[in-house]
């Protein structure tokens, strides 16, 4: 029998179910994938002839370099995505911190793989903004790389899971867009809860919608705690700006920002500019803050081991002893 009709009567032996149907064909395929790359590591080089008893047991000793191998099979992450150095900011007049590396030990607990569940984490980032700033087009030019002149108003909330590769530590954004339009506000503020990361974006062709940024910015901080967000605000359409015009606008937005203590971007989603490099600034800096907290909170769990009353017990001294009268004598 050859190797791949032992791995199909292998998989009808573990998965007898009926074969799905077309909306379960994606799992169907993973699971072929990581069966035969079981299989495959288990009996190692591909040889003529029958594979040995026992040859899909796993030893302990070998199952660590099972599990890499099966994390291996996964999508990596593409190229633009894997950070490396601390990403720049836009412009010192208006950027959350002004340091070009990690912190200290946060480099030191990424070289040591000892980021504990960091990795499996996602940061939660919310996009906000009066109708038709370009909120979506932002969005899916960084995660699609795609730009459509005439996208349809987002009803609701919408949103995109990008993964990155951060100082060698796998990380992901799930990076909400909500909707513009003040009928659907009641709905968007319920998705605002538990954000690490809210962007709020404006026009840099229409004063209002930067304006109007500051209410987008209270009520999507009325559904987070004080200080634990990083706040960003974005001005879209760059590419319809003169230079001269860009600049003006910008002086406006820089001295808002310094106001809603907020970090300062200006984008294109129609050609790209600066899409890229704000949105690995967003991760870098949720990552960092992610990888911060989990030390802290593992530091201040051993610091509660033993940290309760003690109980001291102590010998009487020798003279005490001598003079305590024996409760055995006088009995007769």
């Amino acid at each position: 029998t050859s190797p791949w009709n032992r791995v199909w009567t292998l998989r009808c032996e573990l998965r007898p179910e009926p074969v799905p149907d077309a909306r379960d064909s994606s799992d169907a395929l993973g699971s072929s994938v990581v069966l035969v790359a079981m299989v495959i590591a288990a009996t190692g080089p591909a040889r003529q002839g029958r594979a040995a008893p026992g040859a899909f047991a796993t030893p302990a000793g070998h199952s660590g370099r099972m599990r890499s191998s099966l994390t291996s099979l996964g999508p990596p992450v593409s190229r633009d995505r894997i950070i490396t150095s601390f990403p720049k900011w836009y412009t010192p007049d208006a950027c959350l911190q002004l340091k070009e590396h990690f912190h200290g030990q946060v480099s030191t607990t990424c070289q040591r793989r000892n980021t504990g569940t960091v990795g499996l984490r996602l940061s939660k980032v919310v996009v906000v903004g009066d109708l038709y700033v370009g909120k979506t087009s932002l969005i899916h030019r960084f995660c699609k790389n795609v730009f459509d002149r005439d996208y349809k108003a987002t009803i609701g909330v919408d949103f995109e899971i990008e993964r990155f590769e951060i100082a060698g530590i796998p990380y992901s954004l799930q990076i909400w867009d909500t909707a513009g339009q003040e009928k659907f506000k009641c709905i968007a503020s319920a998705y605002y809860r538990g954000a690490q990361v809210i962007i709020t974006a404006f026009d840099l062709t229409d004063v209002q919608t930067l304006e109007h940024t500051r209410q987008w910015l209270e009520d999507a901080l009325r559904e987070n705690e004080p200080g634990s967000c990083f706040v960003f605000l974005v001005g879209t359409k760059k590419d319809l700006l003169s230079g001269a015009a860009c600049k003006q606008a910008e002086v406006e937005a820089v001295r808002l920002a310094n106001e809603m203590q907020a970090e300062y971007w200006s984008v294109s989603a129609k050609t790209g500019e600066n899409v890229k490099a704000f949105f690995s600034r967003v991760a870098a800096l949720a990552f960092e803050q992610s990888v911060l907290q989990d030390l802290e909170r593992r530091s201040s769990t051993r610091a509660q081991v033993g940290d309760g009353d003690l109980i001291r017990m102590e010998e009487s001294p020798p003279e005490t002893q001598e003079s305590t009268p024996s409760s055995s004598l006088g009995c007769c």
